[in-house]
């Protein structure tokens, strides 16, 4: 079985832990009542805030993350 077949039949919860420890989702959200960003796992949950979306980016490279944006 190939890479995309595998993926195309993986169950919700493997979707969901896929790239989680390599992945970081980034999306804009309002943070202590000021507008910023959040940092999220592949499974949703809130790992950071930041004011800054460069700021998000760069701190979650230094992390050995990959950040993606998220809308």
């Amino acid at each position: 079985m190939n890479q995309g077949e595998r993926i195309r039949q993986m169950s919700t919860r493997e979707l969901a832990l896929f790239g989680m420890q390599d992945i970081a989702y980034v999306k804009g959200a309002i943070v202590n009542g000021v507008p910023g960003y959040t940092a999220h796992a592949a499974d949703g949950t809130q790992i950071a805030a930041f004011t800054d979306r460069e700021l998000a980016f760069a701190t979650l490279r230094r992390h050995d993350l990959e950040p993606l944006s998220a809308h």
